[in-house]
């Protein structure tokens, strides 16, 4: 399988050494990765090209856009600019971030995750942060859920998707509408990939209704959206939280925002959440 994968950077001098030494050390290694340096004011550049200099399958793109690092936006724009220099002979297109270690087996393994039934449609280890000097799962999602900063898809389904979304919960929209769409999400829970900045630590002071937009987006509707804002507020022990994602959702529906699914694929994602909502509720 031709594995390619397009890696976001944003100023990330302090771990992107780190991220691309794993992909370098990897037991098989990609077929094309392109960094796309998105706006660096730091010494990002000089360490991409240092890389890109050893290994003839790594290369870069600079680009321009915002400083500021709104969720979704920023970083999937980013994606998509380095993508299109990518030519279409892909099996298996990753989105990585520059902020991540992989294990030295994590391709191997994505290869093996996909070829274990040809309706595996994204694949992915699991998070990991330091805590104390020890790493920790970090506990904003399901194990069973590939997470935003290293997923892998199937050239099929990523083309089924309709690709990425430029919003916040890309990454929860992506896995709802691969599943609408027949394909399966499958995680390898030996896969531990090091996170070494948690979710959300950069994160600009007003992306803070981002996450109900979101939600409206995805067609969630009010009942779901509160029950999510109250979960992620609980864990975060934060009302402010669950204020502005309640808030973001009835501001979007205020200003008819245009949802980001079809009407048929909104029911499918609530029907899913739904599914998901009486699991735990019997557990």
């Amino acid at each position: 399988m031709n594995i390619y994968i397009v890696i976001p950077a944003h100023n990330e001098e302090d771990c992107i050494a780190l991220m691309l030494k794993s992909l370098v050390n990897q037991t098989l290694l990609p077929k094309k990765v392109v960094v796309v340096n998105d706006n660096s004011t730091d010494n990002t550049q000089l360490i991409i090209d240092g890389f890109s200099s050893k290994n003839n399958w790594l290369e870069s793109i600079s680009i321009q856009s915002s400083k500021e690092h709104i969720p979704g936006s920023k970083v999937i724009n980013a994606f998509y600019k380095g993508f299109e220099t990518l030519d279409k002979n892909y099996d298996i297109i990753c989105k990585f971030d520059a902020d991540i270690i992989l294990p030295k087996n994590y391709l191997e393994s994505l290869v093996a995750l996909f070829n274990t039934d040809s309706k595996v449609g994204i694949a992915g280890g699991l998070a990991y942060i330091n805590k104390g000097n020890q790493w920790v799962y970090e506990t904003i999602a399901s194990k069973n859920h590939v997470r935003g900063p290293f997923k892998a898809y199937r050239k099929e389904c990523f083309k089924d998707i309709g690709g990425l979304k430029a919003s916040i919960g890309w990454d929860s929209m992506d896995v709802m509408l691969a599943q609408y769409y027949g394909w399966v999400v499958k995680t390898d829970k030996l896969l531990k990939v090091k996170h070494l900045k948690p979710t959300g630590k950069t994160y600009h002071k007003s992306s803070k209704y981002l996450q109900g937009e979101a939600l409206y987006k995805m067609r969630s509707g009010l009942p779901l959206t509160i029950l999510s804002a109250l979960k992620s507020a609980i864990s975060k022990r934060s009302f402010l939280y669950f204020k502005n994602t309640v808030l973001g959702y009835i501001k979007s529906k205020n200003k008819n925002i245009e949802p980001l699914v079809t009407v048929e694929q909104g029911e499918f994602i609530r029907k899913l959440r739904w599914e998901g909502v009486r699991k735990k509720i019997k557990i």
